[in-house]
Parts: structure tokens; C-alpha cells; sequence
């Protein structure tokens, strides 16, 4: 069990100074057209603030393939109509994802972290969850998750299972089932440390919440590596190669372990982050 002590967040680093981070990556052909990239609001990996997207993975990927001659075009939708648009061909890139086999069919997978989701609660004197079984067999904890959230086949078994016990509720996004934990309206989500800390660092309403968060890693939810998928449905074959070199340069730049680790104190990154 880990948990989180609070402090002030350090702020998101400018686009500039992640251009300058990628400086020494070598350009390639220009996209023939805008790479079209929804994405939905993630604590501080995805930031929306108006029409404005931001964060660490926009940042980092505006300003390589900016270097790249390709742009990116943001749109914001909820994170399941996110994996529906690509699933479909209407998006080109899948960001921030987890590897699995059903992406697999649609894209190809850079990695640019390790990362794992853990059960994530609100400090009590409860006994601590070790395994997957354990939360089945609790039947009185309450479990919420971000509907269109993938961490692999072990994971989705276990929503279904809770989904058939009448215990998951599925949300938005990880600002209302970080609301939903404040408020006592469930007791339990599973997610990546780091996602529902960024979300807690940016709403004001959940202010003192990160000294109170109980982490547990359980071992049907061990570490994987997250990143971007680039679609196979969507780009034609010189674009994907474009934005297959720009992901590729990234991974090799390690920029995006350095922003979380800007981002994030310690004790969050060990139980969430950690190089590819």
C-alpha cells in the first residue's frame, strides 16, 4: 500500500522547450494532410482548456511533427468516442493507449512508457485488496471506472465481473469518478496513479484529495507499456510512415518519462511510470 503525500504541482513545460528536447531529430517527408487526433481530457497528459489541448502527450507530439512538416489537428470527445472514432478509421492516431489485441487489428503500437493501472481508494482501515479476488469478494465496495479505459484482457474481465455483480459504475471522465470517490458515492477505481492524480493537480474541487489516496497494485494488473497507436485504417502509407518516425523519435527522445517526471512526484511515478 503507497500513499501519496501532497504538494504543490510543478507547472506543464512550454512546447518550446520540448521542440528543443527533440532538436537533434532528424526531419522526414511532410504529412500529405492533417493527421486528425481526438482526444479526451486525462489529467495532465491531456489538458483541454476551451478549444485549447494541451498537456504532455499534445505537447510533445505538436512539436515533433511540427519539426516533421506534419500537423496535428486536435478535436476533444469523451474518451469512449475516442476508441470509437479509431476503431472506425476517423481517427489517425490513439493517444495516450495501452497495447492490446484488439488495437492490434487496427493500428501500429510505438511504446513510450511502462505504466500499469493499480486500485486506487480513498485511505481507510478497511483490509487491503491484494488481488482481483479480493475486490470480488467485497461485495459492499462500490467500483467506478472511465467508460472507453483499456489496460488489457485481465482488466476487462474484471469490470465485466463487476458489471455482473451490479458494483461498476462507469464515468466520463477521471474528474467525475475522482468526485464520485471525494463525495463517499463509491469506494474503489482502477485506473493509473498518475491519471487520477493529474485530474485531482487541476480541479480545485478536489483540493487535498492526493493526501488521502490509498494505491494497490495487484498482480493481474502488472506493468505494460502505454503509448501511442498510429492507424493503419485511417493514413495512407507514406502518412503512416511520417507519423511512424515521429512516434519512433519520440520513444527514443524519452521526452514523455521526463514530462511525467516533471509532473509527478515520486512516490506517484513508482506505483504508474517507469521507462518502457
Amino acid at each position: 500500500m503507497v500513499r501519496l503525500r501532497c504538494g504543490a504541482p510543478p507547472a506543464l513545460g512550454a512546447a518550446a522547450a520540448l521542440a528543443a528536447a527533440l532538436a537533434a531529430t532528424p526531419a522526414i517527408a511532410e504529412c500529405s494532410r492533417e493527421i486528425a487526433v481526438p482526444v479526451a481530457p486525462i489529467g495532465v497528459s491531456i489538458t483541454v482548456n476551451g478549444a485549447a489541448v494541451g498537456g504532455i502527450y499534445p505537447d510533445v507530439l505538436r512539436a515533433a511533427s511540427q519539426k516533421a512538416g506534419c500537423q496535428l489537428a486536435f478535436s476533444v470527445v469523451p474518451r469512449a468516442r475516442q476508441e470509437v472514432l479509431f476503431e472506425v478509421g476517423k481517427a489517425d492516431l490513439l493517444v495516450p493507449a495501452t497495447r492490446t489485441p484488439a488495437r492490434d487489428v487496427i493500428g501500429t503500437f510505438i511504446p513510450l512508457i511502462g505504466h500499469r493501472a493499480t486500485l486506487i481508494s480513498v485511505a481507510s482501515n478497511r483490509p487491503p485488496l491484494a488481488s482481483a479476488q479480493d475486490l470480488l469478494d467485497r461485495p459492499e465496495l462500490r467500483v467506478a471506472v472511465v467508460r472507453g479505459f483499456d489496460y488489457g484482457e485481465r482488466y476487462q474481465a474484471l469490470i465485466k465481473e463487476l458489471a455482473k455483480q451490479g458494483r461498476l459504475f462507469q464515468e466520463v471522465d477521471t474528474v467525475a469518478v475522482a468526485r464520485l470517490m471525494l463525495s463517499g458515492a463509491i469506494d474503489v477505481t482502477i485506473m493509473g496513479p498518475t491519471t487520477l492524480a493529474g485530474a485531482v493537480i487541476r480541479d480545485a474541487r478536489l483540493s487535498g484529495m492526493l493526501d488521502k489516496l490509498r494505491i494497490e497494485p495487484i498482480p493481474e494488473l502488472p506493468w505494460s507499456v502505454s503509448g501511442v497507436y498510429v492507424s493503419r485504417r485511417s493514413l495512407k502509407p507514406e502518412d503512416q510512415a511520417a507519423m511512424l518516425d515521429v512516434m519512433e523519435n519520440i520513444a527514443r527522445s524519452n521526452t514523455i518519462l521526463e514530462s511525467f517526471q516533471r509532473m509527478h512526484r515520486a512516490d506517484i511515478l513508482a506505483e504508474s511510470v517507469r521507462p518502457r
